[in-house]
């Protein structure tokens, strides 16, 4: 497809790279965001069957102890952790031999790469977010 595109006069990289990569970069934070949001409704449930609490209360008592320092940090890092799953998948789609095998080869060293890529990530913004926050 890369190089049926290519041969059309499109431009692959406009076309595959950069929606994908910023498609990631978007979407990871707005499902961790979702993904929050449905553990807070979740943490609610269970302490309205449990315990009978109400709305207000638990909600209250669950915002004033968030802080900006818990939310801003991790929602950076999502944002990080989208561009290198974009990037990553794109790049060894990108330079992937010709045949389904080496897709599928590219699709499972994307995943491995990604992955180490994160922990890379996550490991350096929490050293500098705590020492920018604690310092």
């Amino acid at each position: 497809q890369i190089d049926a595109m290519e041969v059309s006069g499109a431009n692959p990289v406009q076309f595959l790279v950069v929606t994908r990569i910023l498609a990631c970069t978007v979407m990871v934070p707005l499902l961790t965001i979702f993904a929050d949001a449905m553990a807070l409704l979740g943490g609610f449930t269970a302490s309205a069957l449990g315990e009978g609490i109400t709305v207000k209360l638990y909600f209250t008592k669950a915002l004033t102890l968030l802080d900006y320092s818990d939310v801003l940090p991790a929602v950076f890092k999502t944002i990080l952790f989208g561009f290198a799953i974009g990037f990553v998948g794109c790049f060894k789609g990108f330079t992937s031999n010709n045949g389904t095998a080496s897709v599928g080869l590219a699709a499972n060293s994307a995943v491995v790469t990604a992955s180490v890529w994160i922990i890379l990530i996550d490991a350096v913004v929490v050293q500098v977010t705590n020492s920018l926050l604690y310092a």
